[in-house]
């Protein structure tokens, strides 16, 4: 039961903060912003529930501001 609570709550993550908190674990492995933005696009469209499409620029002032 807690995995599935878990899950749950993994894929309920407003937009922005999965946008910051992965901006935030890849930046600490050591990618670039040219490797991040692309990669974190791309998991936004793969996610059960698909976030609308946002370009590069729109990932970066969700970070930035």
């Amino acid at each position: 039961m807690r995995v599935v609570a878990e899950v749950v709550a993994y894929f309920s993550e407003p937009l922005e903060e999965f946008v910051r908190r992965r901006h935030a674990e890849l930046k600490a492995r050591g990618l670039t912003n040219e490797q991040i933005f692309p990669g974190i696009a791309a998991e936004l469209s793969a996610r059960p529930v698909a976030a609308p499409e946002l370009s590069l620029r729109q990932l970066r002032r969700i970070v930035y501001g």
